[in-house]
């Protein structure tokens, strides 16, 4: 069964930022930008990667949900109004794409997939397979593959993943709002095969923007500030795994493959996510906080870096679109004691619009769009696609920031001067958490200074190993690198960095 329209995204507001329900018209949005992290504009990042515009299709509201490189290189894009376009030309310099409908009559299509010559979209009420049984180019057969979940209210949006290695897409289910699960698996994780078979992945969702998998094939959404969740994030789907919000736990009856329902969290003042882990098994730490304004505010795509280089120095980390600040960041995780962590980074500014869907290509392009559609949103335009490439020039840049007993080793993408990179003066650290609670969002609390020790470069110039007084557990470690210098003597791009620290390592 194919879903009817509906109203969309009025509760984005919801998703993106408590105070956006207070706000009042103006002349160029429809509400204002108050409430909107002020960024430094960086001229320096268009050397590297510059942002080209993508034509869109003539005539039609094209604000892209979703978007998928296909085998043969064309460019899958679907729509909040419920299309799917292909083009060809899309990657070209200039580019000059020939766009094609597919599909029509969908709702908010905000994940596709590809598999054996056929294309999947998962709409807001099911993921569909979408056929071109007499070969002119259009669908025009449309097949329920999985409706596993409840819907019917205009914040209960559905983000679907392309296919994973056992051959399944994985959706996530925002919550009726930001406090109640009324439908079935509202605030869940499923994964649905082709023949029809689903089964849940995981609970405690509240208002995912997208999902994705790592080089490893594990599974990773986007989470957005709101009740239970002091800042957006990037969080593990661990299988059989409960991710922080419990309003939607009463469906553990429907998902008996779960497990027993995991305990309440504690909900006071004093409570944190890494001592609730400590009695509730089940729970899932966030891998990668992204601190509130200064990372973002309104987390969504997840792209994963698979050119191999194609795209400069950043194979296999993620790259994760913000709706609300028009932003790309970079995201690298390491497994500690099992556990996933690591760090952001920032990455690219001055999207044009509010970025919703994304890909990364095997070519080494970033294409990503969205729209504003009425909420606050940095980039202005009301609808829009755009393409990163990288220019051939390495940026200089902290590459990977990894967690040590006693400190981090950092990795840098061009070799350090070593005078500069060697004084610990040339660095900064803050540690910081948030309240675990079931009030909306949480400050930066419990913030100490950290000293840097000692830094020592390696060998090759490209690492540095620093030494630092305390390393916090549960704590984002704020790393800013002001003095660092590469060996032309330019300072880094970008000079800061924010990792998730859920586990110390033993050794």
């Amino acid at each position: 069964m194919i879903a009817k329209l509906t109203p969309l995204f009025l509760a984005v507001a919801l998703a993106c930022a408590s105070a956006f329900a207070q706000t009042k018209v103006r002349a160029k949005q429809n509400l204002n930008t108050d409430q909107l992290a002020e960024f430094r504009a960086n001229e320096r990042e268009v050397e590297f990667y510059p942002i080209t515009d993508v034509p869109l299709p003539l005539g039609a509201v094209a604000e892209a949900g979703s978007l998928r490189a296909l085998p043969d290189g064309r460019l899958a894009m679907g729509t909040r109004r419920g299309d799917v376009f292909l083009s060809t030309g899309a990657e070209a310099t200039p580019p000059a794409p020939q766009w094609k409908l597919f599909a029509t009559g969908l709702t908010e299509i905000f994940g596709l997939a590809w598999r054996d010559g056929v294309l999947f979209a998962t709409q807001q009420s099911e993921v569909t397979r979408l056929l071109d049984t007499n070969g002119d180019g259009r669908a025009d057969r449309f097949e329920t593959v999985s409706d596993a979940w409840g819907w019917g209210d205009e914040h209960e949006f559905t983000f679907g993943s392309d296919f994973d290695k056992d051959g399944a897409i994985w959706t996530v289910h925002c919550l009726t709002g930001s406090y109640t699960s009324d439908r079935p698996f509202r605030g869940w994780a499923l994964r649905h095969f082709p023949d029809g078979r689903w089964e849940a992945m995981g609970s405690g969702l509240r208002s995912p923007g997208g999902v994705a998998f790592n080089t490893e094939g594990d599974a990773f959404y986007t989470e957005n500030q709101g009740p239970w969740n002091g800042s957006c994030s990037l969080k593990h789907l661990r299988p059989g795994g409960f991710n922080g919000h419990p309003i939607g736990n009463a469906w553990y009856r429907l998902a008996p493959n779960m497990g027993p329902r995991p305990a309440e969290p504690t909900n006071t003042e004093d409570s944190r996510y890494y001592l609730d882990v400590e009695r509730i098994p089940q729970l899932v730490l966030p891998a990668i906080i992204f601190p509130y304004k200064k990372m973002g505010q309104c987390a969504t795509a997840i792209m994963l870096d698979k050119s191999g280089g194609k795209f400069g120095p950043f194979a296999g980390q993620f790259f994760v679109a913000d709706y609300t600040l028009s932003i790309v960041m970079r995201a690298d995780l390491e497994k500690v004691n099992g556990v996933y962590q690591g760090a952001c980074f920032p990455f690219r500014q001055g999207f044009a619009t509010g970025l919703i869907g994304g890909v990364l290509t095997e070519r080494g392009q970033l294409f990503t769009g969205g729209s504003k559609r009425g909420w606050p949103v940095r980039g202005l335009a009301e609808s829009a696609l755009q393409r990163l490439d990288w220019t051939g020039k390495v940026p200089f840049e902290v590459l990977t920031m990894h967690a040590r007993p006693d400190g981090f080793d950092l990795r840098f993408t061009v070799p350090v001067d070593a005078t500069t990179a060697a004084n610990p003066a040339s660095y900064t650290m803050e540690t910081f958490t948030h309240h675990y609670h079931e009030e909306y969002g949480s400050p930066e609390i419990e913030q100490d200074d950290r000293i840097i020790k000692s830094a020592t470069v390696s060998a090759d110039g490209l690492g540095v190993r620093l030494i630092v007084d305390k390393m916090v557990r549960g704590h984002v470690h704020e790393l800013h690198l002001p003095g660092v210098r590469d060996r032309a003597g330019l300072a880094l791009l970008h000079h800061v960095a924010y990792y998730t620290l859920n586990q110390i390592p033993k050794q």
